[in-house]
């Protein structure tokens, strides 16, 4: 504090030492705060980027990879009962597939508990592939942890670019071809979104064995978060 107050810079031993400090009391905070009320937490999130590099987040700049395990150490030492969580989207990028594979792995290596993955769900018609999605389930599944779809959300709309997955930082000018249905949905467009959405749920109930929990992300379309992106 003296040295943040007087402008001075810290060097990178207390850089790293007053953001553990940080994420230490954060964790440990949010998660008493709650009198052991909610008993399952995302520890980390979107930490790993398509190709399976790390974000490079401050966290990952000042500690590096070491970032993650000690957010699981906290949140675990905070409370020993709860389940722990790593969630992300575009799980279906073969990258990003085997980054979390291999962190997963090294936690459990290490003894730092991790219970599940939560694969996001923000699918388009044509992406990602159904088998590619079902290769990260089941690569996760066989890395000893329990398989999660969160924020399940199928858009009808074309996408500027299917690459940016769910990256709320990417941005792009508007197109008319980007809103088709502006007088509404045809209905052959209605069945094609029901059926790929049955797909999906076709693909969960086959392995119910490995998948939790489904959440839908969004009560209604008019409080999705796709409504504001990309465009």
């Amino acid at each position: 504090y003296e040295k943040s107050a007087s402008s001075i810079p810290l060097t990178p031993e207390e850089k790293k030492e007053a953001l553990t400090l940080a994420m230490n009391n954060w964790i440990e905070g949010m998660m008493k705060a709650t009198g052991g009320y909610v008993t399952t937490w995302d520890v980390v999130n979107e930490a790993i980027e398509d190709n399976g590099a790390y974000r490079k987040t401050k966290f990952y700049e000042i500690l590096g990879e070491e970032y993650i395990p000690l957010a699981f150490q906290y949140a675990h030492e905070a409370d020993p009962d709860a389940e722990l969580y790593y969630n992300d989207y575009s799980m279906a990028q073969p990258g990003r597939r085997a980054a979390v594979v291999k962190m997963v792995k090294d936690l459990k290596k290490r003894g730092i508990r991790i219970d599940a993955v939560g694969m996001q769900g923000h699918i388009g018609m044509d992406y990602p592939k159904i088998s590619e999605f079902e290769e990260s389930m089941l690569a996760f599944a066989k890395a000893g942890v329990k398989v999660m779809i969160t924020e399940l959300d199928l858009t009808i709309l074309p996408s500027p670019d299917p690459k940016v997955g769910a990256e709320v930082s990417a941005s792009f000018e508007y197109k008319k071809e980007m809103n088709p249905y502006s007088d509404g949905l045809p209905e052959e467009v209605s069945k094609a979104w029901t059926e790929r959405m049955n797909d999906f749920f076709r693909l969960f109930l086959k392995h119910q064995d490995i998948i939790t929990r489904v959440t839908v992300w969004g009560v209604a379309d008019q409080d999705s978060w796709r409504n504001d992106w990309p465009m």
